[in-house]
């Protein structure tokens, strides 16, 4: 890897990084030097695939299974990353699900689901980092999304998950900054990942839609986010605090 890297000798836990976003952002935080913690709740195979693929390319990186609406889990998931590396630098709150539902559909499940695991899950593995940080201070990256500039029809409960992100970053940021930690939030457009082409967003009509709506006129890829998530949790940014950074083409 050399000694060249923007985050050599960091660690890193990236929540949800079996696939998609996360999986863009474990590869590229590897790249640059850090040691990477892969958080998945249910791809063992693909978290695997990507610890195996960072390994292969000269990185460290293990794979640790944890929900992160499940406190318990979450705690497991930073022991974990003690024994292995020692120590940590830098959380990346990426894990998070989404649905639409116009409002006569929306189901108490799907709204508990959302918010557990988009609101709580981020709040909870937060909560475990900043113990760890200690004195040093450190990195705080939470995944907000371009859905709460957009107020989107049929996006109530996803986007309401993704307000209280917005102001999670807001809050934690003052709240932490006296500790030397900084809380900043990538909020991206329409990515093409897995989960987008599975869910049906990546089909037709709404991909068209996106892509209008957005001035530099097509769909963000995972590695568009990475780069913004590497300046983030280096040093370039270390007068950067509080900040929601839209990383969506140009999309409002």
């Amino acid at each position: 890897m050399g000694n060249s890297g923007k985050l050599n000798g960091k660690v890193a836990v990236i929540t949800g990084a079996s696939k998609g976003i996360g999986a863009g952002i474990a590869k590229a935080y590897a790249k640059e030097g850090a040691a990477v913690v892969v958080n998945y709740a249910s791809s063992k195979e693909g978290a695997d695939k990507v610890v195996q693929e960072i390994a292969a390319a000269g990185g460290k990186a293990i794979a640790v299974q944890a929900n992160v609406d499940n406190a318990a889990d979450v705690k497991r998931l930073f022991e974990e990353t003690i024994k292995a590396f020692g120590k940590l630098d830098v959380l990346v709150n990426n894990a998070g699900v989404y649905s639409f539902a116009g409002i006569e559909d929306i189901t108490e499940a799907s709204f508990h689901q959302m918010f557990n695991i988009n609101v709580l899950g981020s709040i909870l593995t937060a909560q475990q980092a900043v113990k760890l940080f200690g004195n040093k201070g450190g990195v705080i990256i939470n995944t907000g999304s371009i859905v709460s500039t957009l107020d989107m029809p049929t996006a109530l409960v996803y986007t309401q998950t993704k307000y209280a992100i917005d102001g999670m970053t807001r809050i934690l940021a003052k709240e932490l900054g006296p500790k030397n930690i900084r809380v900043n939030s990538i909020n991206p457009g329409l990515i093409e990942t897995e989960g987008s082409h599975s869910s049906g967003v990546m089909a037709g009509d709404v991909e068209k839609w996106h892509i209008s709506q957005t001035p530099l006129g097509r769909v963000g890829q995972p590695e568009d986010i990475a780069k913004v998530a590497i300046f983030l949790a280096s040093d370039d940014s270390y007068w950067v605090t509080g900040e929601t950074i839209a990383v969506a083409g140009g999309q409002r």
